[in-house]
């Protein structure tokens, strides 16, 4: 009986967080502030009045509540934006935690008077992010889809890595001695361990789903999947946070291909709900087991940890962020300040022995002051960060060309696929017949409204052109992949084109809309460069400039060496972009490419004398301008 009345009370228990839940993600929708903030207050004031209903304990939050939100977001994320930022990724999350637990760890050390031991496996609990509220922001507001994929990468990786990490940690403070060598090689046995368990079984999974096209059958596989992974490299002693990662990429990218739409929306559709419930659990029971008189009580403490953790997330983005693919400046700001901290770190917390005496309650104190930090003060002002910075791309009537947009290309693409369906035969001519026209005038409608919303905000045009250069040069891309698996490219040719692609994809399209638009730019131009390459240079060259926004004009062809054709460029370079243009031509020429700046001469066009250099037969002039006319 005493049973039964427990399940009746878990019961209403768990209805109750539900409708707490539900009325928060109501209320949110009114005010511009995070629904994991305003869950962790509720549970504050909830545990002011009532006795904690259930204990958050470490192996709650890692075997039940982690897995599902690190598949869910590995799941979706784009694998391609992922692999061009994967070693400014991997930095951050291997260099950064490791420089992140010394900075704390050191800090702390020397505020507090902690034993360094101890401080250090503060320092390795406290080095994981977890911006869940800082990308729904992202996501709300229309935040570049890159630095969401940046700050979201390096949570999900730096998660495996900082767990690993504690465990060196802690095991090196009990034992009381540390093998750096025996280090090293155990970070990399676990985490690379990790990593190929969760690669295989997504593989496995992937093919399963691809086999069996039933969305039921789909979606209990990705939910095996995202558990199994977790549990089967645990069992192991390997990183089951890195082998659920690399699990969700596989599904993500393999498995969804393999998906019909009926499949790919169930499991979407489930795994949105499921990340929706646990992120809600996790923030309203963080909310209970703070006790805000103990962190008032211990608030030097708590303040000592934030400012450790502050600085070091300082010098790990601003230094880190320098190496791998350029990182607009303003970018580096959100990723410093969206470094919050959340269920991973208060598992490690909750999970130290007792063995450790009061220091295990120190670092609790001290892990609940920045967990409550990061969320209540960095989560509440990202959006203001966002604005500030200019970084907010979603107005309300980009809001409105983009659902008139998406209606358009869907109702487009179903009627493609109807007409598909009727050319093999699969719709008969009657049906055809009788339904097409119907379609078609919608489409018609939807692709109207389009145009209305553009008139309606002329602003919005200069957006459809970046996205249809955006979409052309996908295509490119999709294109130079279909050559190389066709066998009709080699690997070097496809890994240089596509380069060239990446570039362009990464550059900013400001002086390309200028000149989409008719608009002068012969006041930015600086400096003019003379470049005079080789024939079998001439496209990859050409392509390389121009994917840098840097406009190149050819004079002449001349006779050259050998009977190849040497050719002269025209290059007017905009103020800075000469770096960048000696890059593409090192990168893009087969010749080796070096150029003098010639001295500054007479007032107006003139040209100072400048130096000639030539390798390998590549000859560039650099040139000073100090005015530009068009006519």
């Amino acid at each position: 009986m005493d049973n039964v009345l427990d399940l009746i009370e878990l019961e209403y228990l768990i209805l109750g967080a539900l409708l707490i839940v539900s009325f928060v993600a109501v209320a949110v929708r009114r005010f511009r502030v995070p629904s994991t903030v305003v869950l962790v207050l509720v549970g504050i004031a909830l545990s002011f009045r009532t006795s904690q209903p259930i204990e958050l304990t470490s192996d709650i939050i890692l075997f039940i509540f982690l897995p599902p939100l690190l598949f869910e977001a590995a799941f979706h994320l784009d694998l391609r934006q992922l692999q061009r930022d994967t070693p400014t990724i991997a930095l951050l999350a291997t260099v950064g935690v490791l420089l992140s637990t010394i900075v704390v760890g050191g800090i702390v050390s020397l505020g507090t008077g902690l034993p360094l031991g101890v401080a250090l496996v503060f320092g390795a609990l406290i080095a994981a992010t977890d911006p869940v509220s800082v990308v729904a922001i992202f996501r709300k507001l229309g935040a570049p889809k890159r630095l969401e994929v940046l700050l979201e990468g390096e949570s999900l990786f730096n998660d495996g890595t900082a767990i690993v990490l504690f465990g060196l940690a802690l095991e090196a403070l009990l034992i009381g001695e540390f093998n750096f060598i025996d280090g090293i090689l155990s970070f990399i046995l676990v985490s690379g361990g990790g990593i190929v368990v969760g690669l295989g079984l997504g593989w496995v999974a992937s093919r399963m789903i691809a086999m069996v096209d039933d969305h039921l059958i789909g979606t209990t596989l990705t939910t095996v999947l995202a558990f199994g992974s977790y549990l089967v490299a645990e069992q192991l002693h390997l990183s089951g946070v890195l082998a659920v990662v690399a699990a969700g990429l596989i599904a993500g990218s393999i498995g969804e291909k393999g998906m019909s739409p009926t499949t790919r929306i169930a499991v979407f559709n489930f795994w949105e709900y499921v990340t929706f419930l646990v992120n809600s659990a996790i923030f309203l029971m963080i909310g209970l087991q703070i006790e805000v008189s103990a962190l008032w009580e211990n608030r030097v403490l708590g303040l000592w940890a934030i400012v450790a953790v502050l600085v070091a997330r300082a010098i790990g983005i601003y230094g880190l962020t320098s190496f791998g693919r350029s990182i607009p400046s303003k970018w580096r700001h959100v990723l410093f300040w969206g470094g919050l901290r959340g269920a991973i770190a208060l598992a490690l917390a909750l999970s130290l022995p007792a063995a450790m005496g009061e220091h295990r309650n120190t670092l609790t104190l001290m892990t609940f002051s920045v967990v409550l930090f990061t969320l209540l003060v960095q989560g509440i002002t990202m959006e203001g960060l966002l604005r500030r910075l200019g970084l907010i791309t979603h107005s309300e009537a980009q809001i409105e060309y983009e659902q008139r947009h998406a209606r358009a290309l869907a109702a487009r693409s179903g009627y493609e696929h109807v007409e598909r369906l009727h050319q093999i035969g699969l719709v008969s001519n009657h049906t055809w017949e009788k339904i097409h026209p119907i379609i078609l005038e919608r489409v018609k409608a939807l692709t109207s409204t389009v145009q209305e919303a553009l008139q309606a905000a002329p602003e919005l045009e200069a957006g459809e052109i970046i996205s249809a250069r955006r979409e052309s040069l996908r295509a490119q891309r999709n294109t130079l992949s279909t050559l190389r698996s066709d066998g009709v490219i080699s690997q070097e040719t496809y890994e240089q084109l596509a380069a060239e692609v990446d570039v362009a994809l990464d550059t900013a399209v400001d002086q390309w809309n200028r000149q989409i638009f008719d608009e002068r730019i012969e006041d930015e131009i600086h400096q003019l460069m003379m470049v005079i390459i080789q024939d079998r240079d001439l496209e990859s060259v050409s392509n390389a400039l121009s994917s840098r926004n840097i406009p190149t004009t050819r004079i002449q062809s001349m006779g050259g060496f050998l009977r190849r054709r040497n050719h002269l460029l025209l290059v007017g370079l905009p103020e800075g972009k000469l770096d960048q243009a000696v890059e593409a031509l090192n990168n893009a020429g087969r010749s080796k490419i070096e150029y003098v700046t010639s001295p500054k001469g007479m007032p107006g066009i003139v040209l100072g004398e400048p130096l000639r250099l030539e390798i390998k037969g590549a000859t560039v002039f650099v040139f000073d301008i100090d005015r530009c006319e068009v006519f």
